[in-house]
């Protein structure tokens, strides 16, 4: 994982927030998805869309989505 003021793959990247935040903006987080084979996906403050970007691979996005899916 990695913390960088331009993450490789995330200038000019297409950023999308969740479906759940609110139109008034406030605490959201937004990411962007590198291309293939190496997809790496970007996560920056919506607040601060110029600041620093986490950057993972695919595989540590995906076990990131198993924790923090709802469980029934």
């Amino acid at each position: 994982m990695r913390k960088t003021p331009e993450s490789a793959g995330s200038a000019g990247a297409s950023w999308r927030k969740s479906s759940h935040s609110g139109a008034q903006g406030g605490e959201c987080v937004e990411i962007a998805v590198s291309g293939a084979p190496a997809a790496r996906v970007a996560v920056r403050d919506s607040k601060d869309p110029d600041g620093p970007r986490l950057t993972v691979g695919s595989a540590a996005w995906a076990d990131f989505l198993r924790f923090a899916a709802p469980r029934g």
